[in-house]
């Protein structure tokens, strides 16, 4: 298997057990979106919390160029530990969340 399908095998892994987890409050689920084709990566979470709607993005990852980019990643310990846990090098993950200057400090892929 190329790193490519690989590292697709293993952000679907990652991701999908938060899919699962209920939430405390409101009728709220976490749906995945995964697009193999463009290779992007999403949980959103959606629904009802009371009356007010609920519509946002929890994970996003693109791969882009090799390189897992981490998008955005509100879960609680970070998404990016696990990726590297389950076997992506630190030097393939982008932290794209942080600014250019910032990511050189980070342990993780700059670019």
């Amino acid at each position: 298997m190329d790193n490519l399908d690989n590292y697709r095998k293993i952000i679907k892994t990652v991701l999908e057990p938060y899919t699962k987890i209920p939430y405390a409050h409101g009728k709220l689920t976490c749906k995945p979106v995964f697009d193999e084709v463009a290779d992007s990566y999403l949980l959103v979470t959606l629904g009802w919390d009371a009356t007010r709607r609920v519509h946002g993005c929890l994970v996003h990852l693109d791969i882009i160029d090799g390189k897992v980019w981490v998008q955005r990643d509100e879960i609680e310990y970070g998404v990016t530990k696990e990726l590297v846990a389950a076997g992506i090098p630190k030097d393939k993950i982008v932290l794209g969340f942080h600014p250019l200057d910032v990511r050189q400090h980070t342990g993780y892929a700059i670019a």
